[in-house]
């Protein structure tokens, strides 16, 4: 048993080669056939034989006596560690590809695969095996995708159309299509038996553990054939427990209590879920170790201390010996999992934590680097599909960089003067960022540039939410009232949290893109190993540190008149300007100082309120809605993000339904009031009037529809500038609008409509003849917006035709003679 005061020494790094073997064979093994894994095992256990046989002749020969093996008396003692070391490597690495290689080929036998290769139709049964959860709102085209329940489960009876049944198991993913069973699929369980009708296809990609996807017929509610496990029963009322005793908070603190005490993210929308995203918060939300943690320190005091005298926290409190203290904390880690499912880093956690729970219970001193290589090693040779998950990849990275390589940084800024606490703190945020953002813009294509502070506020609330909200867990189901006293108190802290996710995803330069991919990441790492490289050889001086860190600062914040000044953007005396924002329309007409009307808002939150605050836009008097289309109205929250908007102006045509509901939802939600456009009607904003052409009353049998209806307006703005403004009108409604306004004449600036696609009228291009033709497209988009013969169509009349797929956001600056489009470039 260590003593107190005695130095930890050197880490014991002997585990680390066999649990990186383990999960790079394994991570190779699960995407190739299975002849492939086979040679490669062989290899690796021939040379794991061809490397022992001499170390074990020459102790057989040493220890019994036997006769002499050739060249056995010649292997030296060093020689034995290294042959013992990499057949150790060697044997690891061909358990994690046989490990594999069997979860694989599981995946490609078996009645599910067969009929998912036909995309077959079968009634079968199917245990779940994870909390169901609902699919992102994504915009497809001018609607958005459907929302559907997802949920894991496993194949234990097929049965074919023509009666033919078979015993199997097989993991598969389940998509069930919206329909009035959805809160009863978003209820179930997991253990939970199933019966489902389902047409079977393959899985997207090929690394995916599934053998199939099965798309459930219907909507409606699930057949339950099995009832869940008791623990996983006890499990569900404990979770529901603290989702009641959230119920009264305020919106982040109650949608972020459950997914930072236990995984439940159920309640965290898109908006809250893209603030973690850009502030790199999102371990928060998967129940990381920092959440054992937290509930094993109670017990065991603090790590430090603990290799140091094996005792602290409450356990020599209440008489707990060290084998008592090691039980209950495995009891409290096997709770830990049930109730928080087993995601990769809970089963991280949890692995690492009963490996050191083991070494107190022991007695002997253990350091955490060895738990970690053991935690990797057990679960991807449990797992082997671990071994090409994100998650646990950068699970894996953040701990074992808190372990080696922050303790260093921070004693490295104490002598640099900073205090201890701070620089215990800043040196973990530090090091995680520096070992992490590399892997996360493989997949991400953004590095956050305010991730450290960022964290670093963030923290100082985790622990507070997390066992005042663990308290609230275990009161809900004996005592509710201090339950939901408890949660209260708990909703201090998680709204904090929330509230720097927020503040800091806004930040106009909280995120930079980068290249994605593995040579996207490749890049980040060499430009980091430079970067502390260069910091580790110049000497170091308080006047450089803080010149940096001003300049970083005016990066993330970007002041407008900075901007302005070094980049150009947004040209001084703007009058118009289009967004850049995908595959949608969102415009801005500037009111004078700080205001402007927006006519539509894209299809993402997150692009028009990017592109309003480099406008330097804080109110909108007006935000028009041309029509429901989501590529129009998706970004609403966006423009109301952080701005006063005084009301919002929409068609009369309320289609498509479900997107007119999401407006009225949005608008009473931000108490903005929702007013119709009247044709004829007339408003002015400072310099800025319009004039709304279109559509016409009663507009509900237009042959267009969503389309036909949109909101038509001709706009005069500072200087006499004049615009047309078409929405999405296709050339029935372009023909009657123009009939309508006999007075039509020629414009400076046409916003084309419908992103210019082929469906144009030339009459009302020549009334129009604008000067500056202008094109709201999506980079690369499915339907060739805008169409080749349009875009001939307009310059052949005379117009500067400009659009955002190409030239990036767009500004209209002057009028008459000084009429100029500024592009921003992408």
């Amino acid at each position: 048993m260590s003593r107190v005061g005695e130095p930890e020494g050197s880490a014991d790094l002997r585990l680390v080669p066999l649990a990186l073997a383990a999960w790079a064979a394994a991570a190779c093994a699960v995407g190739v056939t299975g002849w492939w894994t086979l040679a490669g095992v062989t290899v690796c256990l021939a040379g794991a034989v061809a490397l022992l046989t001499p170390v074990l002749a020459r102790r057989f020969d040493g220890s019994v006596g036997g006769p002499d093996v050739p060249g056995a008396s010649r292997v030296a003692p060093g020689w034995r560690l290294r042959a013992t070391a990499c057949a150790g490597v060697l044997l690891c690495a061909a358990a994690g590809a046989a490990s594999a290689g069997l979860h694989a080929a599981d995946l490609r036998r078996g009645p599910v695969p067969a009929l998912a290769r036909e995309y077959g139709r079968a009634q079968v049964e199917v245990t779940v095996t994870s909390d169901p959860r609902l699919t992102r709102p994504q915009v497809r085209g001018n609607a958005m995708a459907p929302v559907s329940v997802v949920l894991d489960g496993e194949v234990t009876r097929v049965e074919r159309p023509d009666g033919a049944a078979h015993r199997t198991r097989a993991p598969v993913l389940l998509i069930v299509p919206p329909g009035e069973g959805r809160e009863e699929w978003l209820r179930l369980l997991p253990s939970t038996r199933l019966r489902v009708g389902a047409r079977l296809a393959l899985p997207l990609r090929s690394g995916d553990p599934f053998a199939a996807v099965l798309k459930v017929d219907g909507g409606g509610p699930p057949r339950i054939i099995g009832q869940p496990s008791a623990p996983q029963r006890t499990a569900g009322e404990l979770r529901a427990g603290l989702r009641r005793a959230t119920e009264g908070l305020a919106p982040d603190a109650r949608a972020l209590l459950p997914g930072l005490v236990v995984g439940d993210t159920s309640r965290i929308g898109p908006d809250l879920r893209g603030a973690f995203e850009a502030t790199d918060l999102t371990h928060l939300l998967a129940v990381s170790g920092s959440n054992l943690s937290v509930v094993l320190l109670l017990l065991i005091g603090r790590p430090g201390r603990a290799h140091q005298v094996e005792r602290g926290g409450l356990a020599p409190r209440l008489g707990l010996s060290l084998r008592a203290t090691a039980v209950a904390g495995g009891a409290l880690t096997l709770a830990f999992v049930v109730v928080c499912r087993p995601d990769p880093s809970v089963l991280r956690a949890a692995a690492c934590g009963l490996v050191v729970l083991l070494a107190i219970g022991t007695g002997r001193r253990r350091s955490l680097i060895p738990a970690l290589a053991a935690a990797v090693l057990v679960l991807v040779l449990y797992d082997p599909w671990l071994a090409r998950s994100y998650g646990f990849l950068l699970s894996v990275l953040a701990t074992g960089s808190l372990l080696t390589v922050a303790p260093r940084w921070s004693d490295a800024l104490r002598r640099r003067g900073v205090p201890g606490r701070l620089a215990e703190a800043l040196g973990a945020a530090l090091a995680a960022q520096a070992v992490c953002a590399p892997v996360v813009v493989v997949f991400a294509a953004r590095v956050s540039l305010v991730a450290i502070p960022a964290n670093l506020f963030a923290e100082l609330a985790v622990a507070p939410a997390t066992v005042l909200g663990f308290a609230a867990l275990a009161l809900a189901q004996v005592w509710e009232p201090a339950a939901v006293g408890a949660a209260w108190l708990a909703g201090w802290p998680a709204g904090w949290i929330a509230g720097v996710a927020r503040a800091g995803g806004e930040l106009p330069g909280a995120q930079l893109a980068w290249p994605d991919g593995w040579w996207g990441g490749l890049a980040l790492a060499l430009l980091t190993g430079l970067v502390l490289l260069g910091a580790r050889r110049l000497p170091y001086r308080g006047w450089i540190a803080a010149v940096v860190a001003a300049l970083l600062f005016l990066v993330v914040v970007r002041p407008v008149p900075l901007t302005r000044w070094a980049t150009g953007w947004p040209p001084p005396g703007w009058v118009f300007a289009m967004c850049q924002v995908g595959q949608g329309d969102a415009t801005v007409l500037a009111a004078g100082g700080d205001a402007a009307v927006v006519v539509d808002a894209g299809p993402d939150p997150v692009p028009v309120d990017r592109c309003l605050r480099e406008l330097g836009v804080r109110r909108v008097p007006l935000l028009v809605l041309t029509h429901f289309h989501a590529d129009h109205v998706a970004g609403l929250t966006g423009v109301l993000r952080g701005r006063s908007v005084g009301a919002i102006q929409t068609t009369g045509l309320e289609e498509p339904p479900a997107q007119a509901a999401f407006v009225r939802r949005t608008a009473a939600a931000a108490r903005v009031p929702l007013v119709r456009a009247v044709p004829g009607e007339q408003r002015r904003v400072g310099a800025l009037e319009w004039r709304v052409l279109w559509p016409p009353a009663g507009s509900g049998g237009l042959a267009g529809g969503a389309n036909d209806a949109s909101v038509t307006l001709l706009v005069r703005a500072a200087g006499g500038l004049s615009l047309l403004l078409l929405g999405d009108l296709e050339p029935p409604a372009q023909r009657a609008l123009l009939r309508s306004s006999p007075g039509l004449g020629p414009v400076d600036v046409l916003k084309v409509a419908h992103h210019g696609s082929a469906h144009q009228d030339p009459g009302l291009i020549r009334a129009a003849r604008p000067r500056l033709a202008l094109v709201s497209a999506g980079s690369d988009n499915p339907y060739g917006h805008p169409a080749p013969r349009t875009v001939e169509a307009l310059r052949a009349g005379g117009a500067r035709v400009l659009r955002t797929d190409r030239d990036g956001a767009i500004a209209v600056v002057g009028a008459g003679r000084g009429l100029v489009a500024v592009p921003r470039g992408r």
